[in-house]
């Protein structure tokens, strides 16, 4: 090994302190690193290209949908922002404002977009004229700001990446169906892509997104038992439109007013595949967004041939998987912990018996199985273990969140739980503002959603007594 390469560092545990290992993970395994602007990331190649993985397994998603890409303005005039009331005093502690440009003080502040809700809306009212403009299916790529004041690498910065989708519709039914069916989108990929299982459910008038009139989410459970809110979908119905006076004729020749879905996935979502499968060793990534989905390791590189055929089985393998070969002048340890902390999902070690014998051993990062591969069989086999991966991290995500998940039909019940178990808590509620907060206050927990899927925990609130109307989610954020 040469003199300037040195050993993986260790990654605190998680056990120890949770926090600190998940910085060390995304600082470690190359994903971020600190700019010198407050609250902002570096995403670094690994990072990066991590996100156009997902990014791309999305797009794919929205547009066999018909939802077409847009690009907007990335700033805001004041006016605009303040034409819908609820919205633009939701975001208004977030809000980075521009004042000057150049030397010149602007006649009127900009706001860096925090969500772009209105500037879809000023672009709508121009281009909706007819119930034939409708629906109006577009999705934004971008970035937006919004001036966090405790920040984490990807879970909250004040500047992160996300897709925004923005879409309206002739009828109040059609806009309600999309705003479920977006909700499923990001279920089935979070489950199918991701290997993290989640709760669908709608978010209480609390939680729900300013301006909208209901929002749904899907919830993931992170190994500390903590929530990550890792996707949501907005239905505004026409209260947008009427805000900036987007009207269409309609079918019977008067003029109506459009109704409106917006909905939102964000570079957080790493951070929720950081939390579900990592461990001590580092990142487990997934296979289907897997920057690397197999990394090449020759075993004893300075015989006769072993570079060669790594090589050449490196190229052979490109159609198949997502492939690097590790023919650096580090030691074999250190490349396995090196790729192990990058959570690649499969190692191939190639030696000079391997060679002999037309065969390689493939290690899986998820548990660590080690199975002795024909050379002959790759194309095949390769492709069985990567499902193999993604269907046991999705396993044993969900065997956590089964052992996790708690009942309390009291108030006493649920405090106990959430002072001394992590995971989430379904009890029953009725429905009321002042319950919801005193559970926040009293028991140190937020909703985190009414699941599509209720249950009959008990006849009453948990917190008053009263007659209940709904089964919820409770549990510790972030």
């Amino acid at each position: 090994m040469a003199d300037n390469k040195k050993m993986v560092e260790a990654i605190t545990p998680m056990d120890e302190d949770f926090a600190k290992w998940y910085t060390d993970v995304v600082k470690k395994a190359e994903l971020v690193d600190y700019s010198g602007v407050r609250g902002c990331m570096i995403v670094r190649p690994y990072g990066t290209a991590l996100w156009e993985n997902i990014r791309s397994d999305l797009d794919a998603r929205f547009k066999a949908l018909g939802h077409e890409n847009i690009m907007l303005p990335m700033f805001i005039p004041e006016s605009l922002l303040q034409k819908e009331k609820d919205h633009v005093e939701g975001f208004a502690p977030e809000v980075a404002w521009v004042t000057h440009g150049g030397e010149e003080k602007l006649p009127e502040r900009l706001c860096v977009r925090p969500t772009s809700e209105t500037l879809f809306c000023d672009h709508y009212h121009d281009i909706i004229h007819s119930y034939r403009d409708l629906p109006k299916l577009y999705n934004q790529w971008c970035s937006v700001v919004r001036w966090e004041k405790t920040t984490r690498p990807f879970l909250r910065t004040t500047e992160f990446f996300w897709q925004e989708g923005h879409t309206m519709h002739e009828t109040s039914q059609e806009a309600m169906e999309e705003t479920e069916r977006m909700l499923e989108v990001y279920a089935d990929f979070c489950e199918q892509s991701l290997a993290i299982p989640v709760l669908k459910g709608r978010k209480t008038d609390k939680e729900k997104f300013a301006g909208a009139e209901a929002t749904y989410t899907i919830e993931a459970m992170m190994h500390d038992g903590k929530a990550l809110q890792s996707g949501t979908s907005h239905y505004f119905g026409d209260g947008f439109s009427r805000a900036f006076e987007i009207q269409f004729t309609g079918r019977d020749n008067t003029l109506q007013y459009p109704f409106q879905t917006s909905w939102g996935m964000s570079t957080r979502i790493i951070g929720a595949i950081i939390m579900t499968h990592g461990d001590d060793n580092g990142l487990v990534m997934p296979p289907a967004v897997a920057p690397t989905q197999l990394v090449v390791i020759p075993i004893a590189p300075h015989k006769p041939g072993v570079l060669d055929a790594a090589a050449s089985l490196r190229d052979r393998l490109k159609s198949v998987v997502r492939v690097k070969m590790d023919d650096s002048d580090n030691s074999a340890g250190w490349k396995f912990a090196e790729h192990e902390m990058k959570g690649v999902p499969l190692r191939l070690e190639l030696g000079p018996r391997d060679i002999e014998n037309n065969q390689c051993v493939i290690v899986r990062r998820d548990n660590r199985e080690k199975t002795v591969v024909s050379l002959d069989e790759l194309e095949t086999k390769l492709p069985e273990l990567l499902k193999a991966v993604h269907d046991g991290l999705y396993q044993k995500a969900l065997a956590r969140r089964e052992s996790m998940t708690y009942s309390a039909a009291s108030m006493s019940e649920l405090k106990e739980l959430a002072d001394n178990k992590p995971g989430f808590i379904k009890a029953m509620w009725c429905g009321a503002l002042e319950c919801e907060t005193a559970l926040k206050d009293q028991a140190g927990v937020t909703s985190r959603c009414m699941p599509f899927e209720q249950e009959r925990i008990a006849d009453t609130c948990v917190c008053c007594s009263k007659p209940a109307k709904h089964m919820v989610v409770w549990g510790k954020a972030y």
